[in-house]
């Protein structure tokens, strides 16, 4: 993971393991290596069977965590911290040092460990749970416009050899507990049913009928994405980043923005939502995003051509050449 988010060597440090055997801590910028860890079955297992060397961590981690303070790099990743990094007080308190001057990627073992939990509950820490990285989030698909200036259903126009609603169902996928798409068309009913993705049909005349039906499908969830179905551009990518964002921050109002202009999708909290299900008569989340705008929290879109939809023909002609 910190490969791919850092394709370039960062400073820092990098733990491995022999099974049953050691583990090793390994300074980045030098290569330098030492012993952190002895195996010890009489220790309780299956995972814990290390034994630290707090002589390891002494003469290589503290001392290469404070050459990372004076990096010129503003990241540092560290792979991983548990239970061994957790019992050695002096390497503890450098982390914590680094941590106040740096920005540090990390992985951090999943345990009941009081340092471990001190880090990830920092206020500034941002962290993803790779056991369950989106939570328990929802997504609604909002399909049921009726297509006037486009002169047709242009959910089910051809957009690179499919129909365009199919760009949103992949956009989406992987990602949420629950999907549901609200529609009027048909067509649009069917291609869900096929690829086995929870639709309603109905016939009702507003956006907030599709608000209130899409978040009646889905009892139970605790965060709900609201995504147009007419933007073909916008990637699975920007979902994702916007869905973790939400998983930080449970009780912000989230949503996309492109150089300053805001746009969908728009991830709301669960104590939104009964004032979403009672939306007046043809507004959207819109109105609820007015009413507190100081709950809301931006994720920025690099191209705006994410954020674009279609509402003509001539508009789908742009998008296709995009």
């Amino acid at each position: 993971m910190l490969n791919q988010l850092f394709p370039e060597k960062c400073p820092g440090l990098t733990t491995w393991a022999e099974p049953k055997k050691a583990v090793y801590l390994k300074e980045n910028a030098s290569g330098e290596t030492v012993q952190a860890g002895a195996f010890d079955p009489a220790l309780p297992g299956p995972e814990n069977q290390m034994l630290p060397l707090q002589e390891g961590f002494l003469s290589l981690g503290v001392p290469a965590l404070a050459r990372c303070m004076e990096s010129e790099s503003p990241w540092i990743t560290v792979d991983e911290i548990g239970y061994l990094e957790a019992q050695c007080g002096p390497y503890c308190e450098a982390l914590r040092n680094l941590l106040e001057k740096k920005q540090v990627a990390a992985v951090v073992r999943k345990q009941n460990i009081p340092f471990l939990e001190e880090l990830c509950n920092r206020e500034d820490a941002f962290t993803v749970d790779l056991d369950d990285s989106f939570g328990n989030i929802g997504c609604v698909i909002m399909a049921s416009g009726l297509g006037k200036r486009f002169g047709g259903n242009k959910l089910m126009a051809d957009f690179h050899g499919e129909p365009m609603i199919c760009r949103i169902l992949d956009a989406t996928e992987g990602i949420f507990v629950q999907r549901v798409v609200v529609t009027r068309s048909e067509e649009v009913a069917a291609l869900c049913q096929k690829r086995g993705i929870q639709r309603v049909l109905h016939s009702l005349p507003h956006r907030s009928d599709t608000v209130r039906l899409g978040l009646e499908a889905m009892p139970g969830i605790e965060r709900c994405m609201f995504a147009t179905a007419d933007q073909p551009l916008l990637r699975q990518e920007t979902v994702s980043a916007l869905a973790l964002a939400s998983g930080n921050d449970p009780d912000s109002i989230w949503r996309t923005v492109c150089d300053g202009i805001p746009g969908s999708p728009v991830i709301f909290p669960q104590w939104a939502f009964p004032e979403l299900r009672n939306l007046p008569e043809g507004k959207g989340g819109g109105a609820v995003i007015k009413k507190y705008p100081e709950r809301l929290r931006m994720v920025s879109v690099r191209d705006m051509d994410e954020l674009k939809d279609v509402d003509s023909p001539e508009d789908l002609s742009e998008l296709l050449e995009r």
